[in-house]
């Protein structure tokens, strides 16, 4: 999918955001009276409004943020002071925000649970201790998880921002620069829009250039900041899963493919992006994050058969001191691959959390 340049975004779809939330709030009344009167024709538990609501209020919040954003922007002498220390820890703030008002809403109307832990007892306060414990400042984090459900990004840095203090810098995917708010303010702090390689035989983007990217990124982590990433590349799904395989038997590597098989909730993780950002902070330790509860959300089916939600998502966090990292990529690569199979054992261990 082709982007709008930068200029036409900013233009065209921001003040486009803020007038569909207006047209969204003026019609509620009218859209939820509808929304009522067709519920006995559509099975599940008020499953239309909340929709609609969500829907609202996302473009609400969406709105809300373009226009603090365009504050910061004239605070900032009109663009020209963004990228002051004092601008982007103020955009961090507003995004930690942001997210913390999201999350309490969507969690409410959603019925939506967050537990976070640091060791196998997820219900005890030990366990979410050692989580916040694994995350304490005064060393610069690669933060590797699994992409396992829809909103795992946002999940994860909302913990990172709102739990654990930590400034992350983000990798997305280039078509979340259609979001408004996101594209603003994700261009204003540390991160970074690439376009992925795929999983097809007809693969577009990733490469080199994405690892220079994530390199760049990854440089110069301080010592409250965390450089977010996904190994597996992408959103786990059975064609996707097959394909990585199809790819590892492709390029010769049987026992790889054969170990990819045996996991059943992760994908084979791609270590090139592991790689850049390691060398580029050689003071880095890893947390690998492993989490649970959205397994059977793979398509908007999924998530329409399930509303309400009545989800509890457990988070499980593991930190790997540098000392312990190999330094040659192959040992390395292989390293990753004996984490991500350890995610896998450990999500298989507790099936309880993704009922």
């Amino acid at each position: 999918m082709r982007m709008l340049p930068t200029w036409v975004r900013r233009i065209l779809l921001a003040p486009l955001v803020i007038v569909a939330a207006l047209v969204m709030l003026v019609l509620t009344p009218l859209w939820l009276l509808v929304a009522l009167a067709l519920t006995s024709l559509v099975p599940g538990r008020f499953r239309l409004p909340r929709v609609l609501w969500l829907v609202t209020v996302y473009l609400l919040w969406d709105a809300m943020l373009v226009i603090a954003l365009f504050a910061l922007w004239i605070a900032s002498g009109f663009g020209y002071a963004l990228r002051r220390p004092g601008f982007v820890t103020a955009h961090y703030r507003l995004g930690a925000w942001a997210l913390r008002l999201l999350f309490w809403i969507f969690g409410g109307v959603l019925r939506l649970t967050i537990t976070t832990t640091g060791s196998d007892d997820a219900e005890s306060a030990t366990g979410r201790a050692a989580f916040e414990a694994l995350f304490a400042p005064g060393t610069p984090l690669v933060v590797a998880s699994r992409h396992g459900g829809p909103g795992d990004s946002f999940i994860l840095i909302h913990t990172l921002l709102n739990e654990v203090a930590r400034r992350p810098r983000i990798v997305l995917k280039y078509t979340l620069q259609w979001d408004p708010a996101i594209d603003i303010l994700l261009h204003r702090i540390p991160a970074r829009f690439i376009v992925p390689s795929g999983f097809g035989h007809g693969r577009k983007g990733g490469g080199a250039s994405v690892e220079a990217a994530l390199r760049d990124l990854a440089t110069d982590l301080g010592p409250e900041d965390a450089f977010v990433i996904f190994p597996e590349g992408g959103q786990v799904s059975p064609t996707r899963r097959r394909s990585r395989i199809r790819r590892l038997r492709d390029a010769g590597r049987e026992v790889m493919a054969e170990r990819a098989e045996a996991m059943t909730h992760v994908m084979a993780p791609q270590p090139g992006g592991m790689h850049a950002a390691l060398d580029a902070s050689p003071d880095a330790d890893v947390v690998f994050i492993a989490h649970t509860g959205l397994e059977r959300l793979h398509t908007l089916r999924d998530i329409w058969r399930e509303l309400p939600m009545d989800k509890g998502i457990t988070m499980r966090a593991w930190r790997v001191p540098r000392s312990e990292i190999p330094d040659d990529l192959d040992a390395r690569a292989a390293w990753l691959f004996d984490w991500f199979a350890r995610i896998d054992g450990w999500i298989d261990a507790h099936p309880e959390l993704a009922a």
